[in-house]
């Protein structure tokens, strides 16, 4: 069983679903034109991945085998509706920005594989916890993504359309690469030298 720090350190950096999985790539491209639209899109994505989490692992025993995958697109269909109409009603100039992208969260692939791949198999608290995690790492690469496309807009046009968010996510996956590639150097270099005191 994981800590509390190594869940949060798997769902922000070294399991993160946008760097490392590259699951739910289409609204972190399309979306993230401003850090409001990252933040925005973030919450649903985060909210929707806590709840669906609980519940799953909620009615999991009782969730036959052969059907579980269309139970838990259902689950996450429904908890999709309530965002929906939480934006409609209390963001509209934010659900007009986000259009089609609030309702495309039920098909993102990164729900999904958690429901499956974690909140199947534990209890509630871990998934709510696995949930928070791995929605939070989510939604923080959408704001910094809409944060570094906004600023770089202003001198660089490209940045708000879809190249840029190509770009943008390239360079956000190879400064990952690098820093785990020097860190991984570095834990090698003092494994070497504690191999050679002994």
């Amino acid at each position: 069983m994981k800590t509390l720090t190594e869940h949060f350190r798997a769902g922000l950096w070294f399991e993160n679903t946008g760097l490392v999985q590259l699951l739910g790539l289409c609204p972190l491209l399309a979306v993230t034109t401003t850090f409001v639209n990252g933040l925005g899109l973030g919450i649903a994505t985060l909210s929707v991945l806590v709840a669906s989490n609980a519940l799953v692992s909620a009615v999991r025993h009782w969730i036959l085998p052969e059907i579980r995958i269309p139970v838990y697109v259902l689950i996450i269909a429904s908890l999709v509706t309530c965002t929906e109409l939480v934006f409609k009603a209390w963001f509209p100039a934010l659900d007009r920005s986000l259009g089609i992208f609030i309702p495309l969260i039920v098909t993102n692939c990164a729900i999904v594989a958690r429901a499956e791949v974690f909140a199947s198999r534990n209890s509630i608290g871990a998934s709510i916890i696995d949930g928070f995690v791995m929605g939070l790492g989510f939604a923080l690469l959408l704001i910094t993504i809409g944060m570094f496309r906004e600023f770089v807009a202003q001198g660089w046009l490209l940045a708000v359309l879809p190249p840029g968010a190509f770009f943008s996510l390239a360079l956000a996956i190879a400064a990952k690469n690098a820093i785990d590639d020097r860190r991984g150097k570095q834990n090698t270099n003092v494994t070497i030298r504690e191999t050679v005191k002994r």
